[in-house]
């Protein structure tokens, strides 16, 4: 009797790291220019409630940091417009939104730059936070978004694309 109360003790770590670990997964994100270095890199992304579910608020988080252009960017660059954010806080520019649904592009969305963040953004850590509530009749599955940041001079920042889930939700209206 003594050692079943010691087997079970010893399994309830195990079993909780097996139901809690897939639960606090972190989103894997891939640069849509795997070889590219930009300006704006992404630490972390955060969804709520993840899966999303239908007619229900959902907000994504994105974690990133900003410091200098690479300088093989920069020389890139200079050829095009001559322009540099060195040094530069970043005043101002658009986030364009594009989601698929097994690979067909079903939404495109621009929205303001400095409406989904504090501006402007000087060199080091800030957050892109945006909510929405997502249609009822919005089909669950798998989802990519693809998110480009640009400047106001439109030089690209970062261009990112991640996964996420949308869950089935209620298809009656909510009162």
């Amino acid at each position: 009797m003594e050692l079943n109360s010691h087997l079970i003790l010893a399994l309830i770590p195990f079993f909780t790291v097996c139901f809690l670990v897939p639960s606090i997964q972190a989103i894997s994100v891939e640069y849509c220019d795997k070889k590219g270095e930009y300006p704006v890199t992404v630490q972390d992304i955060q969804i709520s409630p993840d899966p999303i579910v239908p007619s229900k608020p959902a907000t994504f988080t994105i974690s990133a940091t900003t410091g200098l252009i690479a300088p093989s960017l920069r020389v890139s660059l200079e050829p095009c417009d001559g322009k540099d954010i060195k040094g530069k806080a970043i005043s101002g520019g658009k986030v364009v939104i594009e989601v698929s649904l097994f690979g067909v592009h079903v939404h495109t969305e621009t929205h303001n730059l400095c409406e989904e963040t504090y501006c402007p953004i000087s060199g080091g850590k800030f957050e892109l936070s945006h909510s929405q509530n997502l249609p009822a009749f919005t089909p669950p599955g798998s989802y990519t978004l693809k998110m480009e940041m640009e400047d106001e001079s439109k030089l690209q920042l970062t261009c990112i694309t991640f996964n996420f889930n949308i869950g089935f939700g209620s298809y009656v209206a909510d009162n």
